[in-house]
């Protein structure tokens, strides 16, 4: 990318400015380049020289001039000093132009980059208890996971999807026991809730089916048994439906993980209560084990096995990571919690580095909640169930793409409100619309093309020189480094502010250069400038999981 081999550039002209005594010797700031607010002032403005200032005791306009002395001609880029110390960048239409047949070249690789470096990423997400449908929150959740697991793929890191399966614990018991009520409540029989079970309407209707199917034979066994037999298959009918709503949202995952199979009947947890414990990092009191999290910057220590030998959560979650880091190996972990775990952070980044794990290996993104409206009006319940509202709901009524899009438009840290009446319009005021319009509409200047014969395959790209034809050209060189910037900060949101960007400079350019005229060489130069620009709006599109339309 050409702001790498600005940054390159810079920082071999600042070593040598200060090895000819141009600026003194002290230590160098790390080297960002910035895009100007105003585009006058150049397309990238790097601002090491007011970094130095201070600790050179030197006027920044003078540091700037004495490294730009220092730089060598670079193809296509002139350079500028602004006070009080901007060091500008402006790329030549020349230079830009001829990036378009860069990207045409590239094609669906264009973006693409060696930045993992191979490295092996987990990447866990959703990982919702088997206890009811996905909600909205989850989706979001879902759709964070998948579009980064995308961006880190093209970035040169290998990515393993993982869904962790929470089929261990008081709540999956509190989730037989509910249904075995629901299963003898649909055959007729008195039964009672437990306090704590889950009252859904979904748990009706899913004990009334298993009702229907296996008539009762349940009530014949012993209770126990019943409880246990029943949980597996209303379990098992949760995680089917949970897995068909995220493939229908565009979410797959390479790894269902179980809680229950690989963490306490493999004796993965046994394995990490014994190095705890060899490692002094656990003491009995109350007659609970509690792992000594003080003495790890924790505020308060935790429990691991409760006075009634049960472990907590926290404990399988411990074994769950070793399993990650120590047993297959991943370099770095990824985990998408929702906004009520984030309690949990500190305490397991503590009981990692209990396990010789680095902190900073273990990566937490929290997402946070989602409010659903229609216009002004707060959606509280769902109109089928009077209960929660589904994911599923969302997606029949808005459609998967809009879904996707909308989870992705915000922070994963900031809360959202999710409008279903405009995720319903079909206008410009519709960010989704409007994006995938701009790719309609190119797709119909192709067709047209193809149907006039125009072959644009030799087009003189120098030819594009208008004003709406180079801030195109220059959106689209944009990508690689906005894909970089998705990698490293592991924000998503990017892409759909990209996206938006990226339509509203193809809209620009459409309603002020006519693409198809009479000029053959200005068409065929346009057309070209068209492709680039859909091979990378649909891969922005893909990347995000969502379609790119051919017409609308």
């Amino acid at each position: 990318m050409i702001r790498d081999s600005i940054t390159n550039i810079l920082e071999k002209a600042a070593i040598q400015a200060q090895e000819q005594g141009l600026i003194p010797q002290v230590a160098l700031p790390e080297i960002f380049l910035e895009h100007p607010q105003n585009p006058e002032h150049g397309d990238y403005a790097a601002t090491v020289a007011m970094k130095l200032a201070r600790t050179a005791k030197m006027n920044p306009l003078k540091i700037a001039e004495a490294i730009k002395e220092n730089l060598p001609p670079i193809d296509g880029v002139s350079v500028s000093v602004m006070k009080p110390g901007f060091i500008n960048f402006s790329l030549s239409n020349e230079w830009l132009g001829q990036h378009v047949d860069e990207i045409l070249n590239e094609a669906d690789r264009y973006g693409d980059s060696t930045l993992g470096k191979g490295t092996r990423l987990q990447l866990e997400f959703v990982s919702v208890n088997p206890t009811g449908p996905l909600h909205v929150g989850h989706g979001r959740g879902a759709v964070l996971g998948s579009t980064l697991a995308s961006v880190l793929d093209a970035t040169g890191y290998e990515i393993e999807k993982e869904y962790y399966v929470n089929d261990a614990g008081t709540q999956m018991q509190n989730f037989y026991a509910s249904i075995y009520a629901r299963y003898r409540e649909a055959l007729g029989q008195p039964a009672e809730m437990p306090p704590d079970g889950y009252h859904g309407e979904y748990m009706i209707e899913l004990a009334r089916d298993i009702a229907d199917e296996k008539g009762d034979a349940f009530l014949n066994l012993p209770e126990e048994e019943a409880l246990k037999e029943l949980g597996q298959i209303g379990m098992e009918r949760l995680l089917n439906l949970i897995d068909n709503d995220l493939k229908e949202l565009g979410v797959e995952f390479d790894i269902w993980f179980s809680e229950q199979k690989e963490i306490h009947d493999s004796g993965e947890l046994n394995r990490v209560l014994a190095m705890f414990k060899q490692g002094n990092h656990v003491e009995e009191k109350d007659g609970a084990l509690w792992l000594v999290s003080t003495e790890l910057g924790v505020d308060k220590d935790n429990v691991l096995i409760r006075s009634d030998g049960l472990p907590t959560y926290f404990a399988a979650d411990i074994a769950y990571h070793y399993n990650k880091f120590i047993k297959r190996k991943f370099d770095r972990v990824i985990d998408i919690w929702g906004a009520d775990h984030q309690g949990h952070v500190s305490r397991m980044k503590a009981a990692i580095e209990a396990l010789n794990i680095p902190r900073e290996k273990l990566q937490v993104i929290l997402s946070q909640m989602v409010s659903l409206r229609r216009g002004d009006e707060v959606v509280k319940v769902s109109k089928r169930t009077g209960d929660m509202i589904t994911l599923r709901e969302v997606m029949d009524e808005v459609g998967t793409d809009v879904c996707r899009f909308f989870f992705l438009s915000r922070s994963a840290n900031s809360q959202m409100d999710f409008d279903l009446e405009l995720a319903k319009k079909q206008s410009m005021d519709n960010p989704v619309y409007y994006v995938q319009y701009g790719h309609a509409r190119i797709a119909g200047i192709t067709r047209l093309a193809r149907e006039k014969g125009i072959d644009y395959t030799n087009g003189d790209v120098s030819l594009l020189t208008e004003e709406a034809e180079i801030e195109l050209i220059k959106k689209l060189l944009a990508f690689p480094e906005i894909l970089e910037i998705v990698a490293i900060s592991l924000e998503p949101q990017h892409l759909p502010y990209y996206a938006q960007e990226l339509a509203t400079a193809f809209h620009n350019f459409y309603e002020k250069c006519r693409v198809i005229t009479e000029d053959e060489n200005l068409t065929s130069a346009r057309l070209k400038l068209v492709e680039a620009t859909r091979i990378v709006m649909a891969k922005t599109l893909h990347l995000m999981g969502m379609n790119a339309p051919e017409r609308m």
